[in-house]
């Protein structure tokens, strides 16, 4: 039977990762370009701290939070993750959102599909108040978010919550995330899980559209 439902993670997925608009961050808090060295998986850079995160050293929220303690060394004021996403940001998350992820999720409804959001820290990185103004969950049937749930991927738990709140197999579920762990934990569990890697959007975009079994993004979205 085919795959009835594309479950995507949110940031770095759905929303562009702050390693593509470093120079946002930079702008916004009066550094020179170039000062932040923060490259996450962007190719053909080197980031030290999130090759740590890689091999379990340190948890991907411990990664953001250094970050955040490193910036507001740097700039002399207390920031949280938060207050870094929200200020560097506009506060309008439309803004950040992969023009790629629009197309997929339109498709995928209109092939009939269930889509859904399964995210460790939606509210807890944006908040609620910037969640809402997110157009793209008007054409979302469902969010899980660990920020309300507590029980973070890659925790099997967190995967059989999601498959209940669907009221689905996991084999009927394909499941997008950019974390290796992440994507571990759900094959574990018997979902389909693609890989995503920022450098390539629209390839992965499409590998998810193949085990739903719908054609591929035309090559016109931007």
């Amino acid at each position: 039977m085919t795959a009835q439902v594309l479950l995507l993670d949110f940031g770095s997925v759905i929303s562009k990762s702050l390693f593509e608009t470093l120079e946002d961050i930079e702008a916004t808090f009066g550094l020179e370009p170039g000062t932040l060295d923060w490259s996450g998986p962007l190719a053909g850079r080197d980031d030290a701290l999130w090759q740590s995160m890689q091999r379990d050293e340190i948890s991907e929220r411990d990664y953001w939070y250094r970050r955040a303690a490193e910036l507001s060394e740097q700039v002399g004021e207390t920031l949280t993750i938060k207050d870094i996403i929200r200020r560097s940001r506009g506060q309008d998350v439309n803004s950040v959102i992969r023009p790629e992820v629009v197309a997929v999720v339109q498709t995928a409804k209109a092939a009939g599909r269930t889509t859904a959001i399964f995210t460790n820290e939606m509210q807890l990185f944006y908040g609620a108040d910037v969640i809402e103004q997110l157009d793209l969950l008007n054409h979302m049937d469902h969010l899980f978010d660990a920020t309300t749930t507590k029980i973070l991927k890659p925790d099997p738990r967190a995967y059989e919550m999601v498959c209940a709140g669907l009221g689905l197999p996991p084999g009927q579920i394909v499941f997008v995330d950019d974390q290796t762990r992440n994507i571990a934990g759900a094959k574990a569990v018997g979902m389909l899980a693609v890989k995503f890697d920022i450098n390539t959007p629209r390839a992965c975009f499409n590998q998810a559209l193949t085990l739903l079994g719908i054609p591929s993004l035309d090559e016109s979205v931007a």
